[in-house]
């Protein structure tokens, strides 16, 4: 079977979800770019998209509808070649309605996995429990006759344990988009101890065509990305306590998720990346991830406290930010939440007395839209650790704590073993996490 026909009947689980929804995308819009080609002709395509919820798998049509327009609006040339026998197709309006037609009619929306018996290939994007992942793969795998490949979501659960425990022989691979797939260029691609040669063959043929970036991870719980983030939000949450003895801990929030994100040059503080993930979402993947490191802890007593009062980050339907450890309007941070209190304190109300204690940053200093983009970025970045590392106020006291220990984490994810090499972890961080430089460097030391 070569790649085209292994993509001619495709399911995707969970694809009314946040991830589900961009795998359907992409796979929708490679399905129907593969049905313009000449040899393709009168071939039938089709991605089977299921959920548990019918209202959910109609947002998720117009959500389709809405983005293959965007995508046909950007490629109207090479859409003009590929209809170049349709005389009836004139201007660039009619192109793109026929496009999105084409994409549209490859999908098959449904709330019932019986749909899934008959596809060659399987996308897995379904809530991150292992014992429901392996209930749904067995189930689909003992019931499809054509032994489907595979394709696990998964950002945290070793591939060979749903390998082993589903029994599907090696015919499955961690294909881990980052959110929101569809503009996310990184993948991180795990194989199993069993992983097919043409499973992975296929995946990263699959990859490239999606011109994705391709980082491959060993099979360690968390791999790289959430192997370095789980910890990096760890050492933040620690951090916020140890400071919250001297101020009150939505202070103490503040000022490690302004120092996480300022003084460190990154896209978002710790704290609000959390919130971004959904803190009941880091807590479970701590969970799945911490009974396989024997000398870890990967465990927060401040993240079960939130969700316990019901505070628990994430996003709305329409992917606008929920409030969590901090509350947003209209995606500004405006205040923090108190769990003492079980209410959301102005950060307007201590910001200054805040700032005045984590102390001035580095003059060369900019933020992180103008550094990321930078011609000379290497050395800017070094310019402002050079003289972060002179300064002796809280806040750079603390940036630098915080480095030294995300190099620390980087280091240990290769010295592990999960990670390849150092590049490997620096571009997970560089391109999945929008970081301007990646953990594993050299500019304070």
């Amino acid at each position: 079977m070569n790649y085209t026909e292994r993509l001619s009947n495709v399911t995707v689980l969970g694809a009314a979800g946040k991830m589900g929804s961009g795998i359907l995308l992409l796979t929708a819009l490679e399905m129907a770019d593969l049905s313009l080609k000449p040899e393709n002709k009168g071939k039938l395509f089709v991605i089977n998209a299921i959920d548990v919820s019918s209202e959910a798998l109609i947002g998720l049509m117009r959500y389709i509808r809405a983005q293959t327009l965007k995508a046909a609006e950007k490629k109207t040339v090479q859409l003009r070649l590929a209809y170049a026998d349709r005389a009836d197709l004139i201007d660039n309006d009619e192109i793109i309605r026929q496009y999105i037609e084409d994409v549209m009619v490859v999908i098959r929306p449904s709330v019932h996995l019986e749909t899934a018996y008959s596809s060659t290939l399987i996308f897995e994007a379904i809530k991150e429990d292992p014992e429901l992942k392996v209930k749904i793969l067995s189930q689909i795998d003992r019931n499809n006759p054509l032994k489907p490949w595979y394709f696990t979501n998964t950002s945290s659960i070793p591939i060979t344990q749903l390998d082993e425990k589903a029994k599907l022989g090696g015919r499955i691979i961690g294909f881990h988009f980052y959110n929101p797939p569809a503009v996310q260029k990184l993948v991180e691609v795990i194989k199993s101890n069993q992983t097919l040669p043409e499973v992975e063959e296929f995946a990263l043929q699959y990859a490239k065509n999606l011109r994705k970036v391709v980082v491959p991870s060993n099979d360690f719980a968390g791999f790289i990305g959430n192997g370095h983030f789980m910890r990096d939000a760890l050492h933040g949450i620690a951090e916020a306590k140890k400071l919250a003895k001297e101020v009150s801990l939505a202070e103490a929030i503040y000022m490690i998720n302004r120092v996480s994100q300022e003084y460190l040059v990154r896209p978002m503080g710790i704290f609000q990346l959390i919130d971004y993930v959904g803190i009941d979402v880091c807590q479970y993947i701590m969970s799945v991830m911490n009974p396989y490191q024997p000398n870890e802890d990967l465990h927060s007593d401040l993240l079960d406290r939130m969700i316990a009062l019901g505070v628990k980050g994430g996003q709305h339907s329409d992917g606008s930010q929920k409030d969590g450890f901090l509350k947003y309007d209209k995606g500004r941070v405006v205040g923090v939440y108190n769990p003492d209190s079980k209410a959301y304190v102005m950060i307007a109300d201590f910001q200054p007395a805040c700032d005045t204690r984590l102390g001035a940053q580095p003059a060369s200093m900019k933020p992180w839209k103008s550094v990321v983009g930078a011609p000379l970025k290497e050395n800017l970045l070094q310019t402002i650790f050079n003289e972060m590392k002179t300064m002796d106020n809280l806040g750079a006291e603390l940036a630098r704590k915080y480095a030294k220990r995300s190099k620390e984490i980087g280091l240990k994810l290769v010295a592990d073993k999960v990670a390849f090499n150092d590049n490997d972890v620096n571009t997970v961080l560089l391109t999945g996490f929008y970081h301007a430089y990646g953990p594993i460097n050299n500019y304070l030391d």
